[in-house]
């Protein structure tokens, strides 16, 4: 795995070197604009406009705009001199319930991994974490920014660093609800319906659909055959709640009457060793699913009289 950024973790009197790796990548597909008369890339240049040249990168600094067209210009050995000898160190600054942390506070993860001669101080420092069930709140510099970060153990033997945002770079969003009160059958349906839907988190269940479409389109294309899109169907208006509600809910118990109707037929299957009766079983609770009402009278009548 390629290593992004190597340092150490500080905590106390121990100083543990590490590597950091991304934990995660993107998947999106890259595009280019092309001309569309003659379809080559078309170029972006760094042109001054006051003196109507192109500038190469040697000859560009970096300015801050204090106001309308006035700039403080920051030299590269300046903002350099900024990063402290401790750049290099993850520091850790307090130890604390992973719950504390609102979700909204996080940016971006990286896997930490030891330097072989840190390998007994790293393992020992996850499963110290693990323990305790707590996380830390650490400090760090990279690319020129400090960074607040959380620091977790993964599978009780990977530390996970969080890069997080600071409190002053959350947005503040107010809202009044003292004019909305839903009453307490649509609140009641309402959690019902969050019941129904309620499941375990299985990863592997969530797709990104448009991406495969996109890659679908892309190799028809290549292949030069032709791509229909299916229009998606419009989204019924909402007119009244509680209808809504109690067809939200009949919809996740159909769901659940035809998964529980699956499992039955499953379970019958596999408690049979023959495969010939595996089959007929199978046959016969998909014949009676299909079966006419009026057939399955008669038969409960002739059953009776029997």
């Amino acid at each position: 795995m390629h290593t992004l950024w190597k340092g150490s973790i500080s905590f106390g009197l121990v100083n543990v070197p590490i590597k950091m790796h991304a934990a995660t990548e993107t998947k999106n597909f890259q595009f280019n604009y092309l001309h569309e008369d003659c379809h080559n890339r078309v170029r972006y240049i760094k042109k001054c406009p006051n003196c109507d040249v192109e500038v190469k990168g040697e000859n560009l600094v970096k300015g801050y705009e204090y106001e309308k067209d006035h700039y403080v210009i920051l030299e590269q050995d300046e903002l350099a001199s900024l990063e402290k000898a401790t750049s290099r160190s993850i520091d850790i600054l307090d130890f604390i319930d992973l719950k504390e942390i609102d979700p909204i506070y996080y940016q971006k993860s990286y896997y930490l991994s030891p330097e072989e001669t840190a390998q007994k101080a790293y393992r020992l420092l996850c499963q110290a974490m693990a323990d305790t069930g707590k996380v830390a709140i650490a400090r760090l510099t990279m690319r020129s920014k400090q960074h607040l970060a959380c620091l977790r153990v993964l599978n009780e033997n990977i530390m996970v660093l969080e890069t997080m945002h600071y409190p002053d770079e959350i947005r503040n969003m107010e809202v009044n609800w003292d004019h909305v009160t839903p009453t307490e059958t649509e609140l009641a349906m309402a959690r019902q319906l969050i019941e129904n839907l309620a499941t375990t988190f299985e990863p592997e269940n969530y797709r990104d659909e448009l991406r495969e479409q996109m890659k679908e389109l892309i190799e028809k294309k290549i292949a030069g055959e032709s791509y229909k899109v299916t229009a998606p169907s419009e989204p019924g208006k909402v007119i009244d709640l509680m209808e809504a509600l109690r067809a939200s809910i009949a919809l996740t118990e159909q769901k659940d009457s035809i998964e529980e109707q699956i499992e039955t037929i499953e379970e019958k299957i596999e408690t049979k060793e023959d495969s010939t009766n595996n089959k007929d079983i199978k046959d016969e609770l998909e014949g009676q699913s299909r079966q006419d009402p009026e057939e399955k009278s008669k038969k409960r009548k002739k059953a009776k009289g029997a």
